[in-house]
């Protein structure tokens, strides 16, 4: 959960993405450094991108395309707030088919709704998920979910071979870097709080009727009536819980009917 680790996985980015192609079978047309024509007009503000002649692309420094990355992939799939090699493995993944393809099948291990966003619902379900199965499952698990959806692409027969071994390779470097984080392996003494095996156990519009009445609750506070139950507790802080009551509970219907 470092940011210096941009430094690292850019590097491995580098690694895989090479100079200026023009490949005619390439949906992403000219690209350098694995950055396309589209990404860098976008990133320049050039509208529409073909305004961008080609060797702008051709001409694109590293230090510029390094920038791109940090800001368009790194910081968007939330990198930075990731534990060591997850942080690699979706950057990669995100540079190479998308950032919203990629956080989605990130979401899909981990069992929430998938919406392309790394919220805190996903960053806490990321930890669930690690504390069960540990770091090194979950980054496997989604290597090797990216090499299915790029074996289900018509171009795979072109650019497969090279996909297969990128993937391999940033696999193997996000396990090394995540391999001393304590949370590398299940945690065998996790168990789930009293509040969230309550939460599991909720169903139908339970949940909503609690936040409701925490709502009341909070406004009766308000008007100085103190209702049974929710005394000791401050109007601002029952109508957080209650919030985050109702929300929590459309993030577990999400992740337990999938999407």
């Amino acid at each position: 959960m470092v940011a210096k680790n941009f430094n690292f996985a850019v590097a491995e980015i580098f690694k895989h993405e090479g100079g200026y192609v023009d490949h005619k079978n390439d949906p992403g047309g000219a690209t350098n450094m694995g950055i396309t024509r589209k990404t860098l007009a976008s990133w320049r503000g050039v509208k529409p991108y073909w305004k961008l002649p080609k060797s702008e692309v051709k001409n694109l420094k590293k230090s510029e395309a390094k920038r791109i990355y940090k800001a368009q992939y790194w910081e968007r799939v939330s990198s930075n707030k990731l534990p060591n090699g997850l942080d690699l493995a979706l950057f990669d993944f995100a540079v190479n088919s998308g950032s919203f393809r990629a956080v989605k099948m990130l979401q899909g291990q981990v069992k929430v709704r998938q919406d392309g966003i790394v919220g805190v619902i996903t960053l806490a379900a990321i930890n669930r998920q690690i504390a069960l199965i540990g770091a090194r499952k979950i980054i496997q698990n989604l290597c090797r979910a990216r090499l299915r959806f790029l074996q289900r692409l018509k171009i795979f027969s072109t650019f497969g071979r090279g996909w297969k071994k990128r993937v391999a390779s940033v696999e193997h470097a996000s396990l090394k870097l995540a391999e001393n984080s304590p949370q590398f392996l299940p945690n065998s003494n996790y168990k789930p709080t009293k509040r969230k095996t309550i939460m599991n156990m909720l169903n139908g519009y339970k949940t909503y009727i609690m936040g409701a009445m925490m709502l009341l609750a909070a406004v009766g506070q308000m008007a100085g009536v103190d209702l049974p139950g929710f005394d000791g507790q401050s109007a601002t802080e029952l109508m957080l819980q209650a919030f985050a009551f109702i929300f929590l509970r459309k993030g577990i219907k999400s992740g337990l009917g999938g999407v």
